[in-house]
């Protein structure tokens, strides 16, 4: 490392991941958009699971003010958040075969709905599984990892893949394996992760896709305003009760 700040060169890791997401991914989060866009115009629903630190990004999509009202968090009791205690118990839960079925089994995801699963490693049999169910059910995959892992680590599912073999499309976050950025001759370990900050943004940059590509082809997207502007919650009422049949977190 340099003799910049810390600070800075984390801000310099970052803005150089996301420049090269948004010029190496371009093609896929159209791709990503579009595939939202024919879902939501063909009546279908929209989902999102990511496990411990990977649903940061999935609940930043979620009920969120400027974004998709249909979007909805797949949730997986335990791997949502780190707010399990002890939180080892979310990544142990990972790796647990046959979780994922279980979950889709009980979930409203059908025939006709898009998935977008999110997973640093994609390594893992929660993710792994979950995508493959999902498209065995007739939905649509969207997969948001790091490809690098696929070719330095193992899989830790029993068919030996990872989310990227069983997706419609893959983002590439090209967070490097390990996922911290920065290191120091004073600190013995690598840190500062910068996971979050391109994932979040690859994922904004698909809702964006998707309004466009719905507004292209003269269908208003059902966008949230924020609660905290004037008339904000007035505007949220009228778009759920157009599409309170696609949306599942006021349920």
């Amino acid at each position: 490392m340099s003799d910049s700040k810390p600070a800075d060169q984390f801000f310099d890791a970052a803005i150089a991941l996301l420049q090269r997401a948004r010029d190496e991914e371009a093609e896929n989060i159209g791709a990503a958009g579009t595939l939202l866009a024919d879902t939501v115009a063909a009546g279908g629903r929209l989902f999102a699971f990511g496990a411990g630190h990977s649903s940061l990004a999935a609940q930043d999509v979620v009920y969120r003010a400027g974004g998709l009202a249909l979007m909805n968090l797949l949730a997986v009791p335990g791997v949502v958040g780190v707010d399990v205690m002890p939180a080892t118990l979310g990544s142990a839960l990972e790796r647990v075969d046959g979780l994922a079925g279980a979950v889709l089994d009980s979930s409203p995801l059908r025939e006709g709905d898009a998935l977008v699963i999110i997973s640093l490693s994609g390594r893992n049999a929660l993710p792994v599984e979950m995508a493959m169910k999902a498209r065995a059910l007739g939905a649509r995959v969207i997969g948001v990892t790091s490809v690098a892992y696929a070719s330095e680590t193992s899989s830790r599912h029993v068919s030996g893949t990872y989310l990227k073999d069983h997706c419609d499309i893959v983002l590439d976050s090209k967070i490097a394996i390990g996922d911290a950025e920065l290191t120091l001759d004073t600190i013995p370990a690598p840190f500062a992760p910068a996971s979050t900050v391109v994932t979040a943004a690859l994922l904004q940059a698909v809702m964006a896709t998707a309004a466009a590509s719905l507004a292209d082809r003269g269908i208003e997207p059902p966008l949230l305003r924020s609660g905290n502007v004037d008339g904000g919650h007035d505007w949220n009422a009228k778009v759920f009760e157009k599409y309170g049949d696609r949306i599942f977190y006021r349920q």
